[in-house]
């Protein structure tokens, strides 16, 4: 639920209510009982946390993706060669 501000438009007295999206705005001050007016705010920004959203979430997630898989590539590449080495040695 989102936080909403307020302010008086007579006393200027500002605050914030925790409300439902669905509620009605509210239209009385506490301090003096008068009108309040809804103050649209800045809000916070979108915070990513976590290692590799550019790379799991992106919707361009071929062309974001491409070095990743490059990279898996060799990877495994270069693990099979050891696993062929590997048995060749034991033979």
């Amino acid at each position: 639920m989102p936080t909403y501000e307020y302010r008086c438009l007579t006393c200027a007295h500002q605050f914030e209510a925790f409300q439902s999206i669905a509620a009605e705005p509210l239209t009385v001050c506490p301090k003096c009982g008068n009108q309040v007016q809804r103050i649209i705010g800045g809000g916070m920004g979108i915070i990513f946390k976590g290692s590799g959203f550019y790379c799991t979430d992106s919707r361009r997630s071929q062309t974001a993706s491409a070095p990743v898989k490059e990279a898996e590539n060799k990877k495994a590449d270069s693990a099979s060669a050891a696993v062929k080495e590997t048995a060749k040695a034991a033979s």
